[in-house]
């Protein structure tokens, strides 16, 4: 059964139909940013945490419920971020149909089970018409639920801070224009590493809206929290929208030492974080094992040991 909606100018005030105190979405409700803070309906600080499905055109039996309610029930993930990518072969520029219709099995599913979701525009190059369309639609099917949140450009790689600022400004209005409420998250330039640019010079005329920073705890250390702490310390919401303990490719060694003191700064700043990735790829980020690999019920032996750390890490976390 789906959220009953009160009207959009009062959705602070949500209300699960079964009033489901247990759900993350029940306890919390409508999202907003209060200076650097994500905070919940009641004006108390939230950091979320939870795991990203990998790209939708190439593991495409994750984007389903099972998945999500497994997830939920079995790692208590508070939230999931689907990775729609954008400009590989067959992902939404060549195949927005089938794109859609995954996302909207993951959010359907997120409603259902009381957790929040990333609709995550997952592309490394500005295709501002694509985008609009993506997020009117959605905003269209989704905009009055407290479950979702907007992030409208997943790694910038070889754009500016002021060419992402303009498809910020370009991409943010027409989601607005729906939803008034929802966070939406902007990313920053060079793989979302360069949020010192960002203080210098951040999105202004507009309210919930957070910034993404991404990191590979085996290649990205203190240079790039000291980045963040200056963010911070200019008054920047940051929300960790994908990190893992590897390298930066991915792949490699897990940094156990390196990924703890993450861990510990996150928690100490209270910023939310989303692990990468529920895939069966060949590299030390993907959490399952392989394709033989059911999309759900795992064992442990079915998970690979960044998956394992990463249940572990939600279970004692999101208690």
């Amino acid at each position: 059964m789906f959220p009953i909606m009160l009207a959009a100018s009062c959705r602070s005030a949500w209300i699960s139909p079964k009033s489901d105190a247990k759900t993350v979405v029940a306890k919390h409700g409508q999202l907003r940013v209060l200076g650097t803070a994500l905070v919940d309906a009641g004006s108390d600080t939230v950091s979320l945490h939870g795991v990203s499905l990998g790209w939708h055109n190439w593991w495409p039996r994750f984007y389903h419920a099972q998945t999500i309610n497994w997830l939920k029930k079995d790692w208590n993930v508070q939230v999931v971020r689907a990775a729609i990518g954008v400009e590989p072969d067959q992902a939404y520029l060549q195949n927005p149909q089938t794109a859609l219709k995954q996302l909207n099995a993951v959010v359907d599913a997120a409603i259902a089970a009381g957790i929040y979701v990333i609709v995550d525009w997952h592309a490394h190059r500005l295709h501002p018409q694509q985008a609009k369309e993506f997020f009117r639609t959605v905003a269209q099917k989704y905009g009055s639920y407290p479950n979702v949140i907007y992030e409208i450009f997943n790694e910038p790689t070889e754009t500016s801070w002021e060419e992402i600022q303009a498809y910020a400004k370009e991409v943010i209005p027409v989601i607005r224009a729906i939803d008034p409420d929802n966070i939406i998250l902007v990313g920053c330039p060079n793989w979302d590493q360069d949020i010192h640019l960002v203080a210098d010079n951040p999105i202004e005329g507009f309210s919930n809206l957070m910034y993404t920073v991404h990191f590979y705890a085996g290649t990205h250390k203190q240079f790039l929290r000291d980045r963040a702490d200056y963010a911070l310390a200019k008054g920047i919401p940051i929300f960790v929208s994908e990190c893992a303990g590897m390298n930066a490719d991915g792949d490699g060694p897990i940094d156990e030492t390196e990924w703890a003191i993450w861990k510990d700064w996150m928690d100490h700043h209270k910023l939310s974080w989303i692990a990468w990735s529920i895939a069966d790829k060949n590299e030390s980020c993907s959490m399952i094992v392989d394709q033989q690999v059911p999309a759900d019920g795992w064992s442990q032996n079915q998970l690979k040991p960044w998956g394992k750390m990463v249940r572990q890490d939600l279970k004692t976390i999101n208690k």
